[in-house]
């Protein structure tokens, strides 16, 4: 499969320069046979961009996450995971609103028809209630299947449906950056800020696991630095 931050990464460099930043240690963690790499970047004109891949289990579980928080452009919080076990994939690409005003409905539009086109595949339901479930947009994708479906009498590899679904969400988002308008910098920070506080005030699976794993010092400096650019 392709990985999710090399596809976002070339899709932003067509409009945008990137700058990645010195993350020092926290670049390169290990605990319990956990392993997570960190990327971070200054996306000069749109915002802030985390690649964070992870590896457990001698290799068998791996985890990329993509997060694109935009500043300069009144945008959603893009969120991008994909966790790849034994057989199985599950993909999630979430939009939350941290927005100054009201996103538009035509955009929402363009993500339904994303999601509308894995009708056909299983459904992701995160386990019990989630502080952020208030802000999530219903246009996000939540799809999980094994390696070989069955879509129109046709056998496809689940993972090349997934790379595929994967490459139109972000070509959309991106395109929609470039047309969004331009808004207050340190407002809209603030909104991501808010988002990454709750977050470390409320927590979420994958953050609670960080924090086991590290402590709540890496954990919070990793969120507000790293993940969200704030």
């Amino acid at each position: 499969m392709q990985k999710l931050g090399r596809m976002i990464s070339e899709e932003l460099m067509r409009d945008y320069k990137l700058i990645r930043m010195d993350i020092g240690e926290d670049a390169h963690l290990k605990a319990k046979g956990f392993v997570f790499t960190t990327e971070s970047y200054e996306v000069q004109g749109a915002g802030h961009l985390c690649i964070m891949e992870m590896h457990a289990m001698l290799g068998l579980m791996k985890m990329e996450t993509v997060i694109l928080s935009s500043f300069d452009k009144d945008m959603p919080l893009y969120n991008l995971d994909r966790v790849i076990v034994p057989g199985k994939i599950t993909q999630i690409a979430e939009l939350y609103d941290t927005q100054l005003s009201t996103y538009p409905g035509h955009h929402l539009d363009e993500f339904r028809a994303i999601a509308d086109r894995d009708s056909d595949m299983e459904d992701y339901i995160s386990a019990g209630e989630h502080w952020y479930d208030r802000i999530l947009y219903p246009c996000s994708y939540h799809k999980t299947g094994r390696r070989s479906i069955l879509r129109a009498g046709n056998k496809s590899d689940i993972s090349a449906r997934m790379d595929e679904t994967a490459a139109r969400h972000i070509h959309t988002f991106v395109s929609q950056i470039k047309t969004a308008e331009v808004c207050d910098k340190e407002q809209k920070r603030n909104k991501v800020r808010e988002f990454a506080d709750n977050l470390i005030s409320h927590g979420g699976p994958a953050v609670d696991q960080v924090t086991r794993l590290f402590g709540s010092e890496i954990s919070e400096r990793l969120i507000r630095n790293h993940m969200y650019g704030v």
